[in-house]
């Protein structure tokens, strides 16, 4: 299992009387359920739970996490994963088309873009291409782990340097 320890802020500093600085905890976070709630194109929410780490998914018609707490509410525990946008995955995969140098591939690639559900239909038209479709998996993995990180640091969580 690929995980990442996180440090999550947890306070202040006892030791700075001239600054605050939030203290950080340690949070060990599942980085492959990370990169699939954040590429995630099912119907399904995501949440990370800042006490333990566990990325949840909620399915429609589901209550999110912590919305059925009677006594011990923590309004701030579950952390909402909005998958990337359509233009997101789109970007991403123009991007990855120019890394690619076999105009045949590239020509239908870039067609099944501009197209009625492109995303659905550049997955299908890679079958045709398997050394690109290997090409896509490696490059979208590398992709989807820079944007996990980076959400990390956007949500005030820090990566340790485990």
């Amino acid at each position: 299992m690929n995980v990442m320890h996180a440090m999550v802020a947890n306070g202040s500093d006892p030791l700075s009387p001239k600054r605050t600085v939030p203290a950080m905890r340690p949070l060990t976070i599942d980085l492959y359920r990370l990169e699939y709630a954040l590429a995630a194109r099912d119907a399904c929410e995501h949440y990370l739970d800042l006490e333990n780490g566990d990325i949840r998914a909620v399915f429609p018609g589901e209550a999110p996490p912590g919305a059925d707490e009677k006594y011990d509410v923590q309004h701030d525990r579950y952390l909402h994963i909005e998958p990337l946008g359509l233009p997101q995955s789109i970007a991403m995969r123009e991007a990855f088309l120019f890394t690619q140098h076999d105009p045949n591939a590239h020509a239908a690639l870039s067609a099944a873009l501009r197209g009625r559900k492109p995303l659905r239909t550049f997955d299908f038209k890679l079958e045709d291409f398997p050394e690109v479709r290997q090409a896509w998996l490696d490059y979208q993995a590398v992709q989807l782990r820079e944007y996990a990180i980076s959400w990390l640091h956007d949500n005030g969580l820090e990566p340790s340097r485990r």
